[in-house]
Order: structure tokens, then C-alpha cells, then sequence
């Protein structure tokens, strides 16, 4: 009897795996130019380590809070509400980034972003699972494993 391979690729999977290069990619040039972008704010010295650390500790707090707040979207509105939702907050937020003129605007908008991309994640995930039959889980985890 031959094993026959179906793709674990469909839509779900393919949103949730840009959605999710997009957040690593978020996170990264945030890490690549959070300190350039700061100076261009005027910052310096001990003053350009303290706000630097301060937005990565509030894009983390939005992380969290955005993990949580789009699993309770996701339940009441619907997963490709809140993945949607979500993808939609954070490309905002980014483009918004482009605009600050000051620590505390670019703390806020940090944190919103950091909510976009946690429930981008959740919901990218979730949408994922629950778009494939638990048998058809279970074999393409198996070939992608082996």
C-alpha cells in the first residue's frame, strides 16, 4: 500500500507564515535601528540606553497583552477577524513609527505594535489548526518531520 503525501500548504497556512516573517522581521529592524532612531530624536549617552530598553520593555508588555486580547477577539469575532485585526494595527503602527517626534509617541506606538504582532501570531496559529482535520494534522506533521 503506497503512502500518498498531501501538502499541509492552504491559505491559513500561507497568511500565518507571512504574517509570522513579518513579525520577525518587525522585531528585527526595530533591534537594527531602535538606536539610530533615537539619536535622530536627539538622545544620547545613558539617556539613549534608558529610552532604547524602555521601548523594547513596552513592545514586550504589548506582546503579552496582545497574545491574550486577540485569543479573546479570536473566540467572540472570529480568527480571521482577529488575525486580519491584528495585521492591520501593526502595519498602522509601523507606518506611524516613520512619524514620531518623541520617546513617549514612540512608546505608544511600540506597544500597539507589539499588540499587532503577538495577536497576528496567536491568531495566524490558531487559524492554522483549526483549518485542518486532526488526522490531516497528524500526518503532515509526520512528513514534514521525516
Amino acid at each position: 500500500m503506497s503512502k500518498t503525501y498531501h501538502s499541509p500548504f492552504n491559505i491559513a497556512v500561507l497568511a500565518a507564515g507571512l504574517g509570522f516573517f513579518i513579525d520577525a522581521f518587525d522585531l528585527f529592524l526595530f533591534n537594527v535601528y531602535r538606536i539610530p532612531s533615537l539619536k535622530d530624536l536627539g538622545l544620547s549617552g545613558d539617556d539613549l540606553r534608558i529610552a532604547g530598553e524602555k521601548l523594547l520593555a513596552i513592545q514586550m508588555a504589548g506582546m503579552m497583552i496582545g497574545g491574550i486580547l486577540s485569543g479573546i477577539i479570536a473566540d467572540k469575532k472570529g480568527r480571521v477577524t482577529a488575525l486580519f485585526g491584528s495585521i492591520i494595527l501593526y502595519s498602522l503602527c509601523n507606518i506611524a513609527n516613520g512619524f514620531v517626534h518623541d520617546v513617549n509617541t514612540y512608546a505608544i506606538i511600540r506597544f500597539l505594535a507589539g499588540v499587532g504582532l503577538a495577536g497576528e501570531l496567536g491568531a495566524g496559529i490558531t487559524l492554522v489548526g483549526e483549518s485542518m482535520s486532526p488526522e490531516k494534522r497528524d500526518t503532515e506533521l509526520f512528513w514534514l518531520l521525516h
